[in-house]
């Protein structure tokens, strides 16, 4: 099942909110932009690993700005995509409740990511796997319970897909539209998350 979404652009651009611009080389490199980070989330670890708090800061306590998540456990990463083909990781350490994949630029800030068409992410949840977009999910098998799993990212052909690190092979693929610069986006509910950016694309995928 492919899942599809139409996209209405919107004025906010990828310099305005902060994040470099990755154009045609294949080794995105990244970290994760604390500026967006919902105050449940803790960014540790050079800014590459993000860890879930239940109780998180007061929001009274943190600078406002427009760029953070409101009201869900969302961070992004602060290098957006415009072409190119890309490869990361991420390792999972006692979550059992995380979403993963890529945000517009400017997805609304009172959204989680996966419920509109702004944001393409697989999500683990229950012990199952789905693809997400606008609120509809597909379910993937072939992949258990997860320690590390990779994201491809394909911006010409219009693709992002969940891939297997022990096996090397692409489990799942979103095919979408993306009519803008997308980010790597990261929601949590437990746990922590750590990525490995900045990677060569592995061959045979």
């Amino acid at each position: 099942m492919a899942l599809t979404g139409a996209r209405v652009l919107r004025c906010w651009g990828a310099k305005w909110l902060g994040a470099t611009a990755a154009a045609t080389r294949r080794d995105i490199s990244f970290k994760l932009d604390e500026k967006t980070a919902h105050t449940s989330l803790a960014i540790f670890k050079g800014e590459t690993g993000v860890k879930y708090g239940m109780v998180g800061l007061e929001p009274t306590k943190v600078a406002l700005n427009l760029e953070r998540f409101k009201e869900w456990a969302v961070v992004l990463g602060n290098t957006a995509v415009t072409s190119g083909r890309h490869y990361w990781e991420v390792t999972v350490k006692k979550s059992q409740h995380f979403r993963i994949g890529v945000a517009d630029v400017d997805v609304p800030r009172d959204c989680c990511i996966g419920v509109d068409d702004h944001s393409w992410v697989f999500t683990y949840a229950h012990r199952k796997w789905h693809a997400m977009l606008a609120n509809e999910r597909a379910p993937i098998t072939g992949i258990g319970q997860p320690e590390k799993v990779g994201l491809l990212l394909e911006y010409e052909a219009q693709r992002l897909s969940l891939v297997d690190v022990s096996r090397t092979s692409v489990v799942y693929t979103l095919r979408t539209k993306f009519r803008g610069p997308v980010v790597p986006a990261f929601a949590l509910w437990d746990g922590e998350l750590l990525t490995h950016s900045g990677l060569d694309v592995p061959e045979g995928i």
